[in-house]
């Protein structure tokens, strides 16, 4: 059987192009998450795929960075597949295939490269937002939410928790707003 995984970092992406390239190499089970990829720990839909795939099966992603952010997360993920006797595919960056040698080699080079990728793109973020602080015009990210509602819920007796979960925000965001 051929599995599909599809992801997106958030609600904000769409799915839609990956789905439809999986669909047309012939996925029969797909599944799908809007959710950061930073960690294969973290992610749900990632984890019943895997659970999900049965000896002879292929497991199938459009790009490696859909699948796995790191070259570690990669090569723990492929082997735990490997174990399972299932195989598997990436549609691009060469077409992947690791029920070939070619394909597994072509796995640790790519591993490697996109792992490389990430550090770059990060480093790049890091220094822009250094230059900006330097020049004074960095603001941080879009405030999601008017500081005095939180402040007005604490006031009306809610805690910061309730407060975190009303205001959709993560509980450290309500202490540090509210000293």
């Amino acid at each position: 059987m051929l599995v599909g995984y599809a992801r997106v970092s958030t609600t904000h992406q769409s799915l839609d192009v990956q789905i439809e390239q999986l669909a047309a190499h012939g996925v029969e089970k797909m599944f799908q998450e809007q959710i950061s990829g930073k960690s294969a720990s973290n992610r749900p839909q990632l984890k019943a795929a895997l659970d999900f795939c049965r000896e002879g099966d292929t497991f199938l992603v459009t790009r490696l960075d859909r699948f796995a952010r790191s070259a570690q997360d990669l090569h723990n993920i492929v082997a735990a597949l490997t174990v399972k006797g299932v195989g598997f595919r990436c549609l691009q960056q060469g077409g992947l295939d690791t029920t070939t040698s070619h394909g597994k080699l072509m796995l640790g080079i790519l591993a490697a490269v996109a792992e490389f990728e990430l550090d770059i793109r990060q480093e790049r973020q890091r220094e822009g937002i250094e230059k900006a602080k330097v020049r004074g015009v960095y603001r941080g990210g879009k405030q999601r939410f008017d500081p005095a509602e939180a402040r007005k819920l604490r006031d009306d007796g809610m805690k910061p928790r309730a407060i975190a979960r009303e205001l959709k925000c993560s509980p450290a965001t309500v202490y540090r707003l509210l000293g």
